[in-house]
């Protein structure tokens, strides 16, 4: 699985693939690689960052899954249900959700689609969604 993240905080790339067309150049580079799936990220989950409204993360992730959902599996890294309902509907394969699936609402759209869930764990109390509300 290789890793696109395109969000300007990015704790392990810095930010290098913001625009679209160098992320699907990036996503190219790593399936070339040998990579399977793209896991694609739009909110940075690092220890110092901080949540963004579902519009932010949305802008951030949508041309990118638009121009790859065709062309290989896709993995979604977020912890809003509402943007895994939206990448449902794109085609995405995989939601990959680091805030332990504490959401009652994404076990719904994970119930009501065919995608697989990955369900992690991250240790940042920003991500709980206590702390996000019930968006």
């Amino acid at each position: 699985m290789g890793i696109l993240n395109v969000t300007p905080d990015s704790f392990s790339d810095g930010g290098n693939y913001l625009d679209p067309q160098v992320a699907i150049q990036h996503a190219d580079m790593l399936l070339n690689s040998g990579a399977d799936w793209i896991d694609i990220g739009g909110v940075s989950t690092g220890p110092r960052s901080q949540p963004v409204p579902v519009e932010v993360e949305w802008t951030r992730i949508a041309p990118v899954l638009e121009m790859l959902v065709s062309r290989t599996a896709i993995s979604l890294d977020t912890y809003q249900p509402e943007i895994a309902r939206r990448a449902c509907a794109l085609g995405i394969k995989a939601v990959n959700d680091v805030s332990g699936t504490d959401n009652p609402a994404m076990w719904e759209v994970i119930a009501d689609s065919n995608m697989t869930l990955i369900s992690m764990y991250a240790s940042n109390p920003v991500h709980t969604f206590e702390a996000r509300g019930s968006s």
